[in-house]
């Protein structure tokens, strides 16, 4: 699906399918960490199954006011214990799939909120 809002004041989100999203004008087929601010990371993970503290640690790293984690074609949730940086720093999550999270996460970040999408992008689809 293709999604082109108004004006690109922040990064956005501008398509997604299985396995790809595209942001800005490039084509990214990894697991990524894309922010309001300008961040693009890769998240280093290949499937749900490879996330772990450290993943969820470095989204906490970036400070944003939330977290939308796109957890792949389904929703997944992930283990409370895997959320200990982002509670101790006050910083909110909010699970969906993967293409739902690219939608939301370009509403909140064209509203100004300085927001991060963790992207779980699974070679599968």
């Amino acid at each position: 699906m293709k999604l082109q809002p108004d004006q690109f004041d922040v990064q956005a989100i501008t398509g997604y399918g299985p396995g790809w999203v595209g942001i800005n004008t490039d084509r990214i087929t990894h697991s990524v960490v894309v922010g309001s601010r300008g961040e693009r990371i890769d998240w280093g993970a290949a499937a749900f199954d490879d996330l772990g503290p450290d993943h969820f640690a470095r989204l906490a790293e970036l400070q944003p006011e939330v977290v939308i984690f796109g957890s792949g074609s389904r929703i997944r949730f992930p283990r409370p214990a895997w959320l200990a940086p982002l509670v101790a720093r006050g910083i909110g999550l909010e699970t969906m799939d993967t293409a739902a999270a690219c939608r939301t996460y370009n509403i909140l970040a064209q509203e100004g909120r300085h927001v991060a999408a963790a992207l779980l992008l699974e070679a599968d689809g």
